[in-house]
C-alpha cells in the first residue's frame, strides 16, 4: 500500500475542491486502535465454512478464532469507549430492532441453541458498531481500514495460489478460486475483491491516494476476480461504479474522463471480446441451469411453498445457517423471511432505503460516492447472496455507508476559567494597565 493509504495522506488536487462541498474532518482524531477494532470485525465475518486449505484446520478452532476476534473488537471498543458517548445512528438503530426482532423468533428454539448464540453474536457485532459510532465524522478514515483488511485477506488467497495452486484452484468448485490458507469460497473472495476495487478506484478519481498505490490493489484484485468467475460480485463492482461515478460527473472533471474511457474500452471489449466474457460469464454451464441460476430459483421455490404459521411468517424460525432443506438460500431477502420473518425483511429493506435516501440528499462528494457504491453493490449482491440479516461483511460495508454519510461532529469549543474583569477608569492612563 502507498504512503496515502497508510498514513491517510489526502493529497490535493484541481479536482479535488469538485468533489468536496467542505474540507474532509481530520482523521488524527480517530485512535489507532479504531483500525484494529475494524479489522477484528472483519476477521470475524470471514466465516467458518468453505474450502479444504492446505493444512486442515477444525472448524471448532477457526470458530474459536472468529467469535474470539469480536470479543476482543467488543472489548476493546469498550475500553476506548468508557464513557458511552455514541452518535445518533439510523443504520444501526434498525439493526438493534432487527437483533430484537432475530431473539424473539431464536427463542422458541426452533433452530436449536444454535440461534440463541447467533444472537448473541449479532448483539456483539451491533453493540461494537454502536462503540464506533463515536468516530464516524464523514471522514475517509474508516474506507482505509475497509481496504488495507480486505487487502490482506486476498494476500492471504494470493499466497495460498502460489503455494498450492491444487488446493486453491480444485476441482470441487470447478476450478475456481478459493482459499488455500483459509477457507474462503469464491463468492467471497470476489465480494472482497470488487468492494476494494471499486473504494480504491473512487478514491485515485478523488484523488485521496496515488495511482501506484490504487495499482497496486486494483490489479491484484481484479486478477482474483476474475479467477473466482463470480458473476454477482463483478455485476456488483460495475454497476456501483456505475452509480458511484455518476454522482460525481457533475462536479469532478477526473469522474467524466474515467467515465469516458471506461465506456470506450467497455465497447471495445464487448465487441472483440465478446465469445470470451460469454464464456466466462457462463462458466461452463447450460443455459437451464444457468436460466435457474445454478440451481437457487429451485431452493426458493421449496422455501416459500413450505406452510408457515402466522407467528413463523411475522417472525420466522429463528437465525440459522442460512439454509432451507440442507441447501444454501442464497438469497438474503428469503434468507431474513426464513429466519426473521416478514417483520424482519421490513428492517433490512428500511435500511436500504434509508441509507440510499440519505446518499441521494447528500451534495455531491467523494463520501457520498463511496456510500453510493457500497450500498448499490450490497443491494444488488443480495438477490444472490445471503446476509443482510446477520453480522456478516455486506452488513460492516453498510455500516461503513454510514459512517460516510454521518454529518462532521461539530468541534467543541475549549471552555475557559471564568476570569473577573477588572474594571478601569477611563481617566487611568494606559502605562498603568497591566
Amino acid at each position: 500500500m502507498s504512503q496515502d493509504l497508510r498514513r491517510g495522506g489526502l493529497p490535493g488536487g484541481p479536482d479535488t475542491a469538485g468533489t468536496q462541498p467542505g474540507a474532509e474532518p481530520r482523521p488524527s482524531g480517530t485512535p489507532r486502535i479504531v483500525g484494529i477494532v475494524w479489522g477484528l470485525l472483519v476477521l470475524n465475518t470471514l466465516g467458518s465454512a468453505g474450502a479444504k486449505t492446505i493444512v486442515p484446520l477444525p472448524r471448532s478452532l477457526i470458530q474459536m478464532v472468529t467469535m474470539g476476534a469480536l470479543v476482543t473488537a467488543f472489548a476493546l471498543a469498550l475500553a476506548i469507549n468508557l464513557r458511552l458517548r455514541i452518535r445518533a445512528s439510523a443504520y444501526v438503530f434498525l439493526l438493534t430492532l432487527l437483533l430484537v426482532t432475530s431473539v424473539i423468533s431464536s427463542a422458541h428454539l426452533e433452530s436449536g441453541f444454535g440461534a440463541l448464540f447467533r444472537c448473541f453474536r449479532l448483539a456483539l457485532f451491533v453493540g461494537t458498531l454502536w462503540l464506533l459510532s463515536r468516530w464516524w465524522d464523514g471522514g475517509l478514515t474508516f474506507v482505509r481500514h475497509h481496504i488495507r483488511m480486505y487487502f490482506a485477506v486476498l494476500g492471504s488467497v494470493a499466497a495460498g495460489l502460489v503455494v498450492s495452486p491444487g488446493a486453491a484452484l480444485p476441482d470441487l468448485y470447478g476450478g475456481r478460486l478459493v482459499g488455500a490458507l483459509w477457507p474462503l469460497t469464491p463468492p467471497q473472495i470476489g465480494q472482497y475483491a470488487a468492494v476494494i476495487i471499486g473504494l480504491t478506484v473512487l478514491l485515485v478519481l478523488g484523488r485521496r491516494t496515488d495511482r501506484t498505490s490504487a495499482v497496486v490493489v486494483i490489479v491484484p484484485s481484479l486478477v482474483l476476480l476474475a479467477l473466482t468467475h463470480t458473476r454477482t460480485a463483478t455485476l456488483g463492482l460495475l454497476l456501483g461504479l456505475v452509480l458511484a461515478i455518476g454522482s460525481l460527473i457533475l462536479t469532478s472533471a477526473a469522474a467524466r474522463r474515467f467515465f469516458t474511457w471506461a465506456v470506450l474500452c467497455a465497447t471495445v471489449a464487448a465487441v472483440g471480446f465478446a465469445s470470451v466474457l460469454q464464456a466466462w460469464f457462463l462458466r461452463g454451464q447450460s443455459k437451464e441451469n444457468f436460466s435457474s441460476l445454478t440451481g437457487r430459483a429451485k431452493v426458493w421455490d421449496a422455501l416459500l411453498a413450505a406452510p408457515r404459521s402466522t407467528g413463523e411468517k411475522l417472525f420466522g424460525v429463528g437465525l440459522g445457517d442460512k439454509s432451507f432443506g440442507g441447501l444454501p438460500i442464497d438469497n438474503s431477502w428469503l434468507a431474513v423471511y426464513n429466519e426473521q420473518g416478514l417483520i424482519g425483511v421490513t428492517f433490512v429493506a428500511a435500511i436500504i432505503i434509508v441509507l440510499g435516501g440519505v446518499a441521494l440528499l447528500r451534495p455531491p462528494s467523494l463520501q457520498r460516492a463511496c456510500a453510493i457504491f457500497l450500498i448499490s453493490y450490497c443491494a444488488i449482491a443480495s438477490y444472490t447472496e445471503a446476509g443482510l440479516g446477520d453480522a456478516s461483511p455486506y452488513l460492516l460495508h453498510l455500516a461503513l455507508a454510514a459512517s460516510l454519510l454521518a454529518a462532521p461532529a461539530e468541534a467543541t469549543p475549549l471552555a475557559l476559567p471564568d476570569v473577573p474583569r477588572r474594571h478601569v477608569p477611563r481617566w487611568t492612563p494606559r502605562s498603568e494597565v497591566t
